[in-house]
């Protein structure tokens, strides 16, 4: 093991396998609830698209204000109770198809609360990982961490499809409580850290004003704001694609819940495989240039993925979810660390929150303009529409000063509030 091998660090070993747990039943669960929706409550395009609008809504509402939150908490404590919470509500829905008891409505409270605690866990374990590892170690943990995703999409989703059709989807969803639940008690192991210091009282220092300073931060940075806008609108596009798999898969090509799983296990594979290349080519070509020419090249594929049908047709669809997931990996790793370059520490809680606000946010719209154009228009001409936006959705990062970035920027003076001023103190950070 290299002396400065990022498993070298017990507090990222902990963090690593914590997330590894939570990945699989995320994607478990990913499978299994809209699966419940359709195959034992009877939903349709309308309802799956209020199902998947509610699972992501949590980042519209509560995401802004939960990056100024963690940006005051220990952040320990906040992964460790999301973790808990989704293990229980989770927990809940097996055993209420187990009395007789489950509705739709039970399931939009499930995703709604989950999406809640998601927001917590997200905006916390990205925050806290600059300071498990440096900033000079982001690019590798990011690029291990989007691969752990991707293995997670890869295992859990293929895993998922298996399970609802061995087990079916209520019972398969006792897996994903589980590995929240193993998720959390790993957690405990993660070494603990004294709470940010908070703002003093004063101008500029309350909520609002924090929150504010966050958006200012992201919006009035062009690169950010590219960086932003390119990964909102392929959410949308996935979103709009994802949400209607179900019903498309189930009930027009009458395929099993497996073949559907394993569909969007070729994703993962895609992204797992985008991440592990990110990396080594930024390295060679640039890393602003690796995200510009990843998206001329790769993201035209989007439009491969309508197609999707019977016989060759689930093979060439599946091609090019492949080809946008792998773009998606590159993305992850190199966007994610570029942001968290141009971020000082006492903002990056509210820079992941601003991000995740404006990304999942387009995710819940992206779930309910599928859900009413799959109503109004029907499930085909709506997956051309998400296949268009994933083609396009590059453009924002290609026409801005990113493309032509060729290293990571050096980390900026960071403005640090202290107890005995409400004015920001600046520091020079190497």
């Amino acid at each position: 093991m290299r002396p400065d091998s990022l498993w070298r660090a017990a507090d990222f070993r902990t963090l690593f396998t914590a997330t590894a747990l939570a990945q699989l039943g995320t994607n478990v669960g990913y499978v299994a609830v809209p699966l419940i929706a359709v195959t034992a409550l009877d939903a349709g395009p309308g309802q799956i698209g209020v199902l998947g609008t509610l699972s992501t809504l949590a980042f519209l509402v509560i995401g802004l204000p939960a990056g100024a939150w963690v940006d005051r908490m220990r952040h320990r404590r906040v992964l460790i109770v999301a973790d808990l919470v989704k293990a229980a509500l989770y927990a809940s829905v097996p055993l209420a198809w187990w009395l007789g008891g489950l509705t739709l409505w039970q399931l939009y409270a499930v995703a709604l609360l989950t999406g809640c605690a998601t927001v917590f866990f997200d905006v916390g374990s990205q925050s806290v990982l600059p300071r498990l590892v440096g900033r000079e170690h982001l690019v590798q943990a990011n690029s291990v961490v989007v691969s752990l995703m991707a293995v997670g999409n890869i295992a859990g989703r293929g895993a998922g499809g298996g399970l609802v059709q061995l087990l079916t989807a209520p019972f398969a969803i006792v897996v994903t409580a589980l590995s929240h639940l193993g998720s959390a008690l790993r957690l405990i192991g993660l070494r603990r850290t004294p709470a940010p210091e908070p703002a003093a009282d004063g101008p500029g220092s309350g909520l609002g004003a924090q929150i504010a300073e966050g958006l200012r931060h992201v919006l009035g940075n062009r690169e950010l704001r590219a960086l932003a806008v390119t990964a909102a609108l392929n959410n949308l596009g996935f979103q709009l694609v994802n949400t209607l798999l179900p019903l498309l898969f189930v009930r027009e090509l009458h395929l099993p819940e497996g073949v559907l799983g394993l569909f969007w296990a070729a994703g993962g594979v895609g992204t797992l495989l985008g991440s592990r290349f990110a990396r080594p080519v930024a390295v060679r070509v640039g890393y602003g240039r690796t995200l510009g020419l990843a998206g001329l090249c790769i993201a035209p594929a989007g439009l491969l993925v309508p197609l999707i049908g019977g016989g060759p047709w689930l093979f060439v669809a599946g091609a090019g979810w492949l080809l946008v997931s792998f773009k998606t990996g590159v993305d992850n790793v190199l966007g994610v660390s570029l942001r968290q370059r141009m971020t000082p520490d006492p903002l990056l809680g509210r820079m992941n929150a601003t991000f995740r606000f404006l990304l999942t946010g387009a995710l819940a719209i992206g779930s309910a303009l599928s859900g009413l154009f799959g109503e109004l228009l029907g499930l085909r001409p709506t997956l051309w529409l998400g296949g268009g936006v994933l083609a396009v959705a590059f453009l924002p990062v290609f026409l801005s000063p990113i493309r032509s970035r060729r290293r990571l920027p050096e980390v900026e003076a960071a403005p640090v509030f202290t107890s005995s001023a409400a004015e920001p103190v600046t520091s020079a950070k190497q």
